[in-house]
């Protein structure tokens, strides 16, 4: 999960990354197949595309953007592009980052963004441990190491500090992205999302799970945002996307198989059978009771009101917790009330 504060000047000096990402080419685009008075819109990502657009991907080959209007490509992100700088500064018209915190980041550093809409509703982030010494509470983390990426050292800091239990009680290991330190013994717990499902086969079937949703830190993953003029000036756009891709999320959640297939036509370097397997599990945070109620894309403000709260008591607003307002719309979710999907 990448966690980082963006600032004015960063934005400035993404001018460099906003040039790399003109000089790639759309990973999944339909240019060319639509028809003419079409809207090319692209999605910019804050990482390279992949199964967590597997919705978008399946509209795309099915036609559902076509029947909007919409001449939709993703645009790929990775280590050396900044994507909130990128739709911030016009150059994409939408754009997905892998967790709600880094809109509330850069909506309290002054940078025009929102999110009008969520893809996953429990976030995956989770701390793994082994059956042997198990780790399945966050008392049970005191006088334990735990294995950490740097950029996720927050959310840990934010689960002790939900359960009132000092940092000093906990050692923490900053690691890599792989397993091996709980595998080895040098650590005791390991975080990770469960959607990434290749890596933890390495963990076994008895591996033990403990989510950040289901201990009092709910964030949410993969929302999408716009610029504020964005969602002010072009609403029927941002609702169109959003209608074609909950017609494609809902084709992917009843055919789970035939969906990865068309994946893969875009991404023949995937294996289909990791990504049947991690798409049941990014398919049940994503469709959850706030969906069968509200429809694929929603989201509570009080759940983004929380995160708010809880950042700003971790003093990682340096220039001020931003207001709600300046982070969500609801404006697009509203529009689209009818369109999609009450499935959970």
């Amino acid at each position: 999960m990448t966690n980082f504060i963006m600032t004015r000047r960063s934005l400035l000096r993404s001018g460099a990354a906003a040039a790399s990402a003109l000089a790639l080419p759309a990973i999944v685009s339909s240019r060319g197949l639509a028809a003419s008075g079409t809207r090319a819109v692209n999605m910019q990502l804050g990482w390279l595309a992949g199964g967590n657009q597997l919705g978008e991907v399946v509209a795309r080959h099915l036609g559902y953007f076509e029947e909007e209007k919409i001449d939709f490509a993703i645009q790929p992100g990775g280590p050396n592009i900044d994507g909130v700088a990128i739709v911030a500064s016009g150059r994409y018209e939408i754009g997905q980052v892998s967790s709600s915190p880094s809109l509330m980041l850069a909506a309290s550093q002054g940078i025009p963004v929102k999110s009008f809409a969520v893809s996953v509703q429990e976030h995956p982030y989770a701390f793994f441990s082994l059956a042997s010494k198990p780790i399945s509470a966050p008392k049970d983390m005191i006088g334990k190491k735990i294995g950490i990426q740097a950029t996720g050292k927050v959310l840990l800091s934010a689960l002790l500090k939900k359960h009132d239990i000092p940092e000093g009680d906990v050692e923490v290991v900053v690691i890599g992205a792989d397993m091996t330190p709980l595998v080895s013994g040098q650590v005791d717990a390991v975080t990770g999302w469960l959607t990434n499902t290749t890596a933890l086969a390495a963990l076994g079937d008895d591996k033990v799970v403990m989510k950040l949703w289901d201990n009092g830190v709910q964030l949410y993953a993969n929302p999408y945002y716009a610029t504020t003029a964005m969602i002010e000036e072009e609403p029927e756009m941002l609702a169109g996307f959003l209608r074609a891709a909950a017609k494609g999320w809902q084709y992917a959640h009843d055919n789970r198989e035939a969906a990865v297939d068309l994946l893969l036509k875009d991404y023949p370097n995937l294996v289909k059978a990791d990504e049947v397997k991690a798409v049941d599990v990014l398919l049940a945070h994503m469709f959850t009771a706030a969906t069968a109620k509200n429809g694929w894309g929603t989201f509570d403000p009080a759940v983004w009101e929380a995160q708010i709260s809880l950042y700003d008591e971790l003093k990682q607003f340096s220039a001020g917790a931003p207001k709600l307002d300046d982070v969500i719309t609801t404006a697009i979710l509203d529009a689209t009330a009818d369109a999609r999907p009450k499935i959970g």
